[in-house]
């Protein structure tokens, strides 16, 4: 008989294992946690609303009655916020076997962090930058540590990386900031393996869910929020559940190696069950990956230990 396709009932058991997950109240990663729970992992629900993080553990408390559900305050778009939840952390967790950086905002109107980045940029790659360079040393002697960082498909459209006006102060597109960001998040996947390899026992990784039905639009204009909402969802995208179901294969899979990207294995990538998938060219620029992480310590002062 032909094995199925990879699903949640392929997660190794996750006893032991703790798992901190950005944006974890709502949408995928939501899914995320309430998957890993279920097998066993103490799950710390990293969120900037804590009131929200404390419905989303009881969410998973009621489907996981013995589930260990933690909630940590966490901004990504302000350093202060983001250095006093990675002391938290550290304080509470002697190691991490997970860090899966998925919180996002997506097709913002312009406007800034508290540290002055643009904020789709900030927020989506400088705050999971700093995040994940904070907490690396409570990984790296980890067996089976992984870091997963979730990106999109949108790193393909109109995606660059700007270094001459990484700010988008010289002018500003909402999906053109978004696409930026969503690359950064695979430029600094790539470059996190390469100073991991042969060296630590973290991998990293990088997935994407396709289209799934979440509530990332929300800040987009509402003209493009009713067309997202009522055109692209029912007809290409794919509910919160399955949209997760990459970020876990990345996350628990065995046989997964560092580098690799997941996602949806179906035609047009937007919807279909998780497998290795194929990133564009501009996303495995060793040059661009180098630079963004030069420029991303600067920005942030965080440097990380590898």
């Amino acid at each position: 008989m032909a094995k199925t396709k990879w699903n949640t009932s392929d997660i190794p058991d996750q006893g032991g294992r703790t798992a901190v997950i950005t944006g974890a109240n709502t949408g995928l990663g939501f899914e995320t946690a309430a998957a890993l729970a279920e097998r066993g992992a103490h799950v710390v629900l990293a969120v900037r609303n804590t009131d929200k993080g404390r419905e989303a553990a009881a969410r998973i408390a009621a489907r996981t009655p013995r589930a260990a559900v933690t909630v940590q305050r966490l901004d990504l778009s302000s350093l202060d916020s983001i250095r006093t939840a990675a002391a938290e952390l550290r304080a509470r967790h002697d190691r991490i076997d997970l860090l899966i950086n998925n919180a996002g905002v997506m097709w913002t109107p312009k406007s800034t962090t508290a540290d002055g980045f643009e904020l789709q940029l900030g927020t989506n790659h400088l705050g999971h930058f700093a995040l994940t360079g904070l907490l690396l040393d409570h990984m790296l002697t980890v067996p089976g540590s992984r870091v997963v960082t979730v990106s999109s498909e949108a790193h393909r459209l109109r995606a660059s990386i700007d270094f001459d006006d990484l700010q988008s102060e010289r002018g500003y597109s909402r999906t053109g900031a978004y696409g930026q960001s969503k690359l950064a998040n695979l430029l600094f996947a790539y470059e996190l393996q390469r100073r991991l390899a042969g060296k630590h026992a973290t991998i990293s990784l990088a997935a994407h869910p396709g289209g799934a039905g979440t509530e990332l639009a929300r800040n987009s204009s509402p003209p493009v929020r009713v067309l997202f909402e009522r055109v692209v969802v029912p007809l290409f995208a794919q509910d919160a559940p399955a949209g997760a179901l990459p970020t876990l294969r990345a996350a628990t899979d065995p046989r997964a190696s560092g580098a690799q990207f997941y996602g949806p294995d179906g035609i047009t990538g937007m919807r279909g069950h998780p497998e290795v998938v194929t990133s564009s060219k501009k996303s495995h620029d060793t040059e661009d990956q180098r630079r963004l992480w030069s420029v991303s310590e600067q920005l942030t002062g965080v440097v990380h230990p590898v």
